[in-house]
């Protein structure tokens, strides 16, 4: 099918659903984005076609959302481009990270923008949500604020919410940002590329000795690498470092 051309979206954040399920979820959170100005979608493994008559039916008008999307086999495929990563999830996880309202977020998405650079939220399977595998390649979380007594959503609401957020800053993006000294925040494939190298030397050196322990042990290293704002010249000088302790 021939994709349909979509209007720059001026460095809008990409709506990232990881092993969506249902066809006319992916419709509606197609829906949802083109509500708020977002155009680019990516799907991982989703369980059902994203072009199907359900999915095209569910986005009421946002079928140029659909047919423009990407799907990939993995996460780290998808955010292969992407500097800044914010996930979503209602649950409490076993790990250290910035948690984030959607309207803070928001400002982390904009000042990303601001600057030209690649920003995706990620949006987990209906039933499970993200799992902490996943969770971990974020550098940030959202949580957003609901009765904690019932703080279920749907796939799309949780996409209109954030995307909602986003709409509104257009015009009061706070204008604070982080200094790099020229060097840009390290594209995710350069922070994969470098802990696979650091996962690699460790096992070598019989750092990874207790097997029930590795997965545990890996996830605790990578969230320690993608909690911080690298920059693919700190990226290069890990790589650099891990090699002249290896050689």
């Amino acid at each position: 099918m021939k994709k349909v051309p979509l209007l720059a979206a001026d460095w809008a954040p990409i709506v990232v659903l990881v092993r969506p399920q249902l066809a006319e979820n992916i419709g509606m959170a197609a829906r949802a984005m083109m509500n708020c100005g977002l155009t680019e979608l990516r799907l991982v493994g989703p369980r059902e076609p994203h072009l199907s008559d359900k999915a095209v039916a569910a986005s009421s008008g946002a079928q140029a959302v659909l047919e423009n999307a990407r799907v990939f086999d993995s996460l780290p495929q998808a955010l292969a481009d992407v500097r800044l990563v914010l996930a979503t999830t209602a649950r409490r996880r076993d790990m250290t990270k910035p948690v984030h309202t959607p309207s803070k977020a928001v400002k982390l998405l904009r000042a990303a923008a601001d600057r030209h650079q690649k920003a995706a939220v990620l949006f987990g399977a209906e039933r499970t949500g993200l799992e902490n595998d996943e969770i971990v390649s974020a550098n940030g979380i959202i949580e957003i604020p609901l009765n904690p007594k019932h703080r279920s959503l749907n796939l799309s609401q949780a996409v209109l919410i954030v995307g909602y957020e986003w709409f509104k800053s257009r015009r009061t993006a706070d204008a604070s940002h982080l200094e790099t000294g020229g060097s840009p925040p390290a594209a995710h494939a350069e922070t994969e590329a470098f802990l696979g190298c650091l996962e690699e030397a460790l096992a070598a050196r019989g750092y990874f000795r207790w097997p029930d322990k590795e997965a545990r042990m890996k996830r605790n290293l990578r969230n320690i690498f993608m909690r911080p704002a690298l920059t693919s010249a700190e990226i290069r000088t890990l790589h650099a470092v891990v090699k002249k302790l290896t050689s």
